[in-house]
């Protein structure tokens, strides 16, 4: 269909000027054909996911109605998490920064309610909130209707899913009835349906054609994995691919909590998010993710509603979504704002005909992709190497170094080709063949260490805000050994000695070689060896 430009839908200046400030110039499908429809008033049921700029489109034409010489509330929008409650606040404030009367307020579970009753006191004339929070101040009558005009429920497909029905329905008889209802959800399900046609009059429905419902800019592939291995193969596509910010998506809150332990283990910056964690400690890992200080989010599919990152370069799929939709939904979460993104996603045996649906209800094509081996893995380090090496070359003045390079030639044995193998051997922060060969035929001498231990050399410490337990949890990790048995660990600034028992000591060198801890490469190899 057509593009429609913003200032082609006859929107009040202030708010036209919030939607340039975000970076938006042209309405996504959705918005094109709801602004101007919820504009007009009439009721309407938009199927349309995250991701498809559906918040902007009830946004504005919220921001459009409202009176902001009027404090009280006039529109209430449901939304099934905390999370997504939060961010269609802020995404609302966003596009009317310029209305400076207007007042946009979250009310959500986890809360302090005496708080949130502080801050409607001083008036809202636009309520963002969970079903059961709205609903508990509506019967403390914290918040009134008489001056609603519109209500929206987001998300509504979820919202039923997580059993708010019955509030639902409560809220809405709440709300006088000559009113706007406008509803969004993903899927149009038989409950959904009842409650259109109970609540809304003569509602027009707009409908994102299937073939937006998935992104075009997403790379999809697919392995074919068994489950002892799936954690390896994760671990090589994140090194092979190096993506800015992935999502990986597991079935189980139990496994989100086994999988981000794993990758913590390796030395990769991951935080776990799932239903059962604590409010504060969902917030505190969005904003880890978000900020870029968790590089790697895993989740379920609920605790993910809401995640609105646009960073995010892979998504991952751990499990195979139990419905095809949520598949779409997940992979979504790539490819944003033009991007390109890509997705993977691991199946076992008769898992293969499962995607095979996918791949009809999605009308796309998923890969099938050889698993990356070990040397893919070192060749791609390699090659991220040579770029910054050629980044370099271009961009420094080496002449210096040239110059006590020619003298090292001149003074020895060595050829210029030695030397720069020499030096990205050590940039690739230790070799796995000389782990391998410390296997065969390596034996410790005196390592300082304790009677039956040894020590091992690491070169990190306190100044990379290391500290024991990533030590200790990136040995038991890589090794499978059980963390009790690991000895003294001795932290200085810039270099750390561990003692392990000395029948393990071959296979932690080995195992260690190519592990990243807090994400930086590591070097270990046996202390004061003679």
């Amino acid at each position: 269909m057509e593009t429609v430009r913003f200032d082609e839908l006859n929107l009040n200046s202030k708010i036209l000027r919030g939607i340039q400030e975000m970076g938006f110039e042209e309405a996504t499908p959705i918005q094109s054909k709801a602004i101007p429809i919820v504009m007009e008033g009439a009721d309407v049921i938009g199927q349309a996911q995250t991701g498809t700029g559906k918040t902007a489109a009830f946004g504005i034409p919220l921001l459009m109605k409202v009176d902001p010489h009027n404090k009280k509330t006039q529109a209430i929008v449901l939304c099934p998490t905390r999370e997504l409650a939060i961010q269609v606040a802020e995404e609302i404030r966003s596009l009317a920064k310029y209305m400076h009367a207007v007042k946009v307020l979250p009310v959500y579970g986890g809360q302090d309610i005496a708080k949130q009753i502080r801050s409607l006191k001083g008036g809202a004339q636009i309520i963002i909130g969970t079903p059961g929070r709205v609903m508990d101040h509506l019967r403390r009558k914290t918040i009134r209707c008489d001056h609603v005009n519109t209500m929206v429920l987001d998300e509504a497909d979820e919202m039923l899913n997580m059993g708010f029905r019955e509030d639902i329905e409560t809220v809405l008889e709440y709300i006088p009835q000559e009113r706007q209802t406008v509803l969004f959800s993903a899927t149009m399900p038989k409950p959904i349906l009842e409650i259109t046609r109970k609540y809304q009059k003569d509602a027009v429905t707009i409908k994102v054609v299937k073939k937006e419902l998935t992104v075009p800019n997403i790379e999809q592939y697919y392995y074919d994995v068994k489950r002892k291995d799936k954690v390896e193969v994760l671990s090589r596509l994140l090194d092979v691919y190096d993506p800015k910010l992935s999502l990986v998506f597991c079935n189980t809150k139990r496994m989100v909590d086994e999988l981000t332990s794993a990758l913590q283990g390796r030395g990769y910056f991951a935080e776990g998010l799932h239903g059962d964690m604590k409010q504060a400690q969902r917030d505190r890992v969005m904003n880890k993710f978000r900020n870029g200080k968790a590089e790697i989010l895993v989740a379920t599919d609920v605790a993910a509603r809401g995640i609105d990152v646009d960073d995010v370069e892979a998504v991952f799929n751990f499990d195979l979504p139990q419905d095809d939709e949520y598949y779409v939904h997940r992979i979504g979460r790539t490819g944003r704002a033009g991007r390109t993104g890509r997705s993977f996603t691991f199946v076992k045996g008769k898992e293969v005909y499962k995607l095979k649906d996918i791949q009809r209800y999605c009308k796309t094509k998923i890969l099938a992709q050889k698993i990356p081996s070990m040397e893919d893995v070192a060749q791609v380090k390699i090659e991220k190497i040579m770029d910054r090496i050629a980044t370099v070359i271009e961009e420094e003045d080496l002449t210096v170094m040239v110059n006590m390079i020619e003298q090292q030639v001149n003074e020895s044995d060595y050829t210029a080709m030695d030397i720069a193998a020499a030096f990205l051997k050590l940039a690739l922060g230790g070799s796995e063949e000389n782990a391998k060969a410390a296997m065969e035929g390596f034996e410790f001498g005196d390592t300082g260490a304790e009677e039956g231990m040894v020590r091992l050399f690491i070169n990190i410490g306190k100044k990379q805000h290391v500290k024991p337990g990533d030590i200790l949890g990136a040995i038991a990790g890589e090794t499978g050994m059980p963390g009790d048995l690991v000895g003294a660990i001795d932290m200085y600034d810039k270099y750390t000695f561990v003692e392990v028992p000395r029948e393990y000591g071959k296979e932690v060198l080995l195992a260690m070689t190519s592990t990243k801890i807090k994400g930086k490469s590591i070097n270990i190899e046996p202390a004061n060896q003679k």
